[in-house]
């Protein structure tokens, strides 16, 4: 009884969490990526319609969607490379704007992943989307082949979106104007919808000054000059805030001694031991029916 009741339990578990460990690896990926997979192909359309926007090569669209793989940096790469960028500043772009991904590998389960090239391509194609699916509440159960699908799933779906997208632009959209602007829009769009979503007027002021040294000192570099900028401009505001004691609560670091509150607690608990009454076994009224 106990073991079928344990079986049912687990088996509930496993259905709230969508996550089957009869299944292959194969199946189990492929029925966690899927709605995923589909927004791939049709985000890599975009990019390969800007590639072709640009008049760039055919093949530069599975390269960059192959061996750069990096989101929405892509798309600034696509700008940096039409305009001439020197490879040094498109791998510091780079670096600034997927920052995020130095951090992820605290609670990616790499431990599950078998083998130096695996785990080494697990890495490599590491980006929001897989890290999602596979940093769920069953992390640690993810079998090696399933953390590996979802990984190439979405890789796969990312170059064939990209690729496709690149000849459906060359062949019915090279006659619109404007195509090569696409990418300005959609990251002017996306500041506007951030800043709607938080109205930090300082964040906005900082943000234009950096874009006005990056044009004045270095137009041909003016992306990675303004970048570079920027994050130098938050470094010393997040400084002077914390000076001032004028940090927002998530920003706040926490206490690095906390001995002081530890050594409370623990008095609390001794404290609250010790007046607590106590019953031996000869004290008990309940197992000593005689007294």
């Amino acid at each position: 009884m106990k073991d079928t009741a344990k079986e049912t339990s687990d088996a509930e578990h496993y259905a709230a969490i969508g996550h089957n460990p009869t299944e292959s690896g194969f199946k189990q990926a492929l029925r966690a990526s899927s709605v995923v997979l589909a927004s791939f192909v049709v985000l890599g359309l975009g990019l390969g319609v800007i590639i072709s926007a640009h008049h760039l090569p055919w093949w530069l669209a599975p390269a960059i969607s192959l061996i750069v793989y990096a989101g929405s940096v892509e798309f600034l790469v696509v700008e940096m490379i039409a305009t001439g960028a020197s490879v040094g500043a498109i791998g510091f772009t780079t670096l600034l704007v997927n920052s995020r991904h130095l951090v992820y590998g605290i609670s990616f389960p790499l431990q599950n992943v078998k083998g130096f090239w695996a785990k080494l391509y697990a890495i490599y194609t590491l980006c929001d989307e897989s890290y999602a699916l596979n940093t769920g509440p069953d992390r640690n159960t993810l079998s090696h082949a399933r953390i590996l699908w979802v990984s190439t799933f979405l890789h796969i779906s990312w170059v064939v979106g990209t690729t496709a997208g690149f000849f459906i632009g060359a062949s019915f959209l090279s006659h619109l104007e404007g195509m090569d602007f696409a990418m300005t829009a959609l990251f002017t769009i996306l500041a506007i919808d951030a800043y709607r979503a938080q109205r930090d007027n300082v964040t906005a002021l900082l943000t234009l000054f950096s874009g006005a040294v990056g044009i004045i000192l270095a137009p041909g570099s003016m992306l990675l000059v303004s970048m570079g900028t920027y994050t130098a401009l938050l470094i010393v505001r997040f400084f002077i805030a914390k000076s001032r004691g004028t940090l927002p609560e998530h920003q706040i670091p926490a206490p690095e001694n906390n001995t002081a509150v530890t050594a409370a607690q623990d008095s609390t608990t001794d404290q609250v031991k010790t007046s607590s009454p106590t019953f031996t076994h000869h004290d008990d009224p309940q197992e000593n029916p005689h007294d």
